[in-house]
């Protein structure tokens, strides 16, 4: 944290979130290496690309029959910034996942504040299992844009409070909401991020409904469109098979 004075420290809010694919070892030949060995042992890659639509229907077989493992013979590593409520969610998801987050034990935690866009739908209607969202009023969005930007700038004074008085980071970071904007890198393979996928985002291909909240979808939309970029085969694949991980 740099010496900036408490006073110049104002809480910013925020929308959206930020994802960043920062390394990767990641390509549909991962896929082919691992599955292709238990039959014809070790291939090189001039081997693999020899046939384009023999290696598309392998993949296509993998996915629709359910053979996971050759599909966890990569690995994505994302810079992720978003509020602390997507985390939670975010590590219910431990298999094939390695996370670390920014500490408020360690450093003094910046300012800045989720408050949904106009466009985040913020009324619930039905029952649990069975709900919808849709589109709040402008007096309901105004309501709570106005509520949320005030308990944060409450809550950051108290916190800024303690730490001039001298009590630790770790004790004054309990002020804290859990809008509160964090860090984290989060690494997986192919095969754990369509899980993920699967659970934290809607799509009309999907065979098994999903309800997610809508600020891990963004997140998890983000990631998509980075190894769709990266696998395309794979991601063509398992849109083609309904969304659902092998």
């Amino acid at each position: 944290m740099t010496d900036t004075p408490a006073d110049d420290l104002k809480p910013s809010f925020r929308g959206d979130v930020t994802v960043e694919l920062i390394k990767h070892t990641a390509s549909d030949a991962d896929v082919l290496f691992a599955a292709r060995v238990s039959t014809a042992g070790e291939q090189s890659l001039e081997e693999l690309q020899k046939d384009p639509e023999r290696s598309k229907g392998l993949i296509n077989y993998l996915m629709r029959d359910r053979h996971g493992s050759p599909f966890e013979h990569n690995s994505m590593t994302f810079f992720i910034s978003a509020p602390i409520f997507v985390f939670r969610e975010f590590m219910r998801h431990r298999v094939g996942w390695s996370y670390n987050e920014e500490s408020g034990r360690y450093r003094e935690l910046e300012p800045v504040f989720y408050v949904p866009g106009e466009d985040r739908k913020l009324v619930q209607q039905g029952r649990p299992g069975k709900y919808e969202f849709v589109q709040g009023t402008p007096e309901q969005y105004k309501t709570v844009t106005a509520a949320m930007e005030e308990s944060y700038r409450q809550s950051y004074a108290a916190y800024q409070e303690m730490l001039a008085a001298g009590v630790a980071r770790e004790v004054a970071r309990a002020t804290l909401p859990v809008g509160l904007f964090s860090s984290m890198y989060a690494t997986c393979n192919a095969r754990s991020l369509m899980h993920f996928l699967g659970l934290r985002t809607q799509h009309e291909l999907a065979k098994v409904p999903s309800f997610p909240q809508r600020e891990i979808e963004m997140v998890g939309e983000k990631m998509e469109a980075e190894w769709a970029r990266l696998m395309p085969l794979t991601h063509a694949a398992y849109n083609a098979n309904g969304r659902v991980a092998p």
